[in-house]
């Protein structure tokens, strides 16, 4: 790893929004000691505050135009040698202020392309990249006659939502008209409104092993950084309940994936920057599910961290600059992460914790999201708010991950109130 230069020499980096403390701290952590950071937010910094060199509190964090206006002021008095976001409801936001100061990946189209996943699927058509096909439809009625097309089983899918919210699989028509409704009113944390009169998809159900690849976008050319294999549960629904990270995955360097990543972000336009993109591993080989710009969610860098070495706060902090990121993992393990969730509908936290002192070897973390007092559910009403915990482990096999995962969660108690 690189050593932290000196304050007065640290390049200043205006990052907008930072999300949870827990899924994001490391990251702030590790950027902060190569940069002065600068950020942009609503409400006044708490634990950011330690690792920040200055904020300024806005209106809305969603608004480009607004946000591109007073990144310019402050552009003027010092300038920014980059502008980064890892929130995906204001990825789009900040390419309007990366525009406004020139800097990398200031391209709002580019990136409302990667948001509206209808116009990600008819630029990778258009290219001839490998996907499920896709039809957007606004009516029930518009559903069933797309997956006529399509075939059964089919998948329900929000245009413009990430985590896998209101995805569902369909295996007849019936279940098609059951559960349009769960997919229509699927709902993120905070409003996107997309323009467009067909907000559901009906994609082709296509079947195999399902990943993500983090990658850095450097003119044009893509390097992958690491690999998640995902872990999903509760079928029909898409929940992600786990996630494990290899840095000597196989899929690194083979050669039909990676080719598939540069052709898929040269058909969507997007040159530099980190990115988020999911593939379904086919028997006909890698098909692409989406593309997101920015970095994972779900720990998912941070197991990437554990895994390599590579840290994906300064990858992604270089992307946003052009300045120099090492990218090179510095060891070889395999890191995976499992959550938590309540058996039952609106369960009523009294207590929860894990029996520290019962945990194996190997765990590099443990974490109680619900506090006492919350409500929750398991999906689909829970869906990613439905979790209650989860955990955190390393060591030299998936298969000794997940073990060791399987452990810590037996030392999970929790108490109805």
């Amino acid at each position: 790893m690189s050593t932290p230069p000196e304050t007065s020499d640290r390049p200043r980096l205006l990052l907008v929004g930072t999300g949870m403390r827990t899924y994001r701290e490391y990251l702030l952590r590790s950027i902060s000691a190569h940069y002065r950071v600068h950020l942009f937010l609503t409400a006044e910094p708490v634990w950011e505050k330690e690792h920040v060199h200055g904020w300024t509190v806005l209106p809305s964090t969603t608004d480009g135009p607004a946000m591109a206006e007073a990144a310019r002021e402050l552009h003027a008095e010092e300038a920014f040698a980059g502008v980064l976001c890892w929130d995906e409801v204001r990825i789009h936001a900040t390419a309007f202020v990366a525009r406004a100061l020139g800097l990398r990946n200031g391209d709002p189209e580019v990136i409302w392309r990667l948001r509206d996943k209808g116009q990600t699927r008819a630029a990778l058509d258009a290219a001839g990249v490998p996907q499920p096909r896709s039809i957007p439809v606004k009516t029930v009625d518009d559903a069933v006659a797309a997956a006529a097309r399509v075939g059964y089983p089919a998948i329900l899918k929000p245009r413009g939502l990430g985590a896998s919210l209101g995805v569902i699989k369909v295996e007849d028509e019936a279940q098609l008209r059951a559960n349009f409704a769960f997919t229509e009113g699927a709902r993120g944390p905070e409003p996107v409104v997309f323009d467009t009169d067909q907000p559901i998809l009906v994609e082709e159900f296509v079947s195999g092993e399902e990943i993500s690849v983090d990658s850095v976008v450097r003119d044009g050319r893509v390097t992958p950084l690491f690999v998640g294999r995902k872990v999903v549960g509760y079928h029909p629904y898409a929940e992600e309940i786990g996630h494990f990270v290899d840095a000597a995955d196989p899929l690194l360097s083979d050669v039909e994936l990676t080719e598939a990543l540069q052709a898929t972000h040269e058909a969507l336009g997007f040159t530099d920057g980190i990115t988020h993109s999911e593939f379904m591993l086919t028997d006909a080989g890698p098909k692409v599910i989406e593309v997101n710009g920015r970095l994972g969610g779900d720990m998912i860098p941070y197991l990437g961290l554990l895994a390599t070495g590579v840290d994906p706060g300064l990858a992604a902090a270089g992307a946003a600059t052009g300045l120099p990121a090492d990218l090179e993992p510095q060891h070889w393990q395999v890191a995976g992460i499992r959550f938590f969730y309540v058996e039952h509908e609106d369960t009523t936290i009294g207590s929860i914790g894990f029996d520290e002192d019962a945990l194996p070897e190997g765990i590099d973390q443990v974490v109680a999201v619900a506090q006492p007092g919350a409500v929750v559910s398991p999906p689909p009403k829970g869906t990613v708010w439905g979790r209650i915990a989860f955990a955190i482990a390393v060591g030299d096999t998936r298969e000794m991950v997940a073990q060791r995962l399987d452990a810590a969660e037996k030392t999970l108690a929790v108490e109805p109130a």
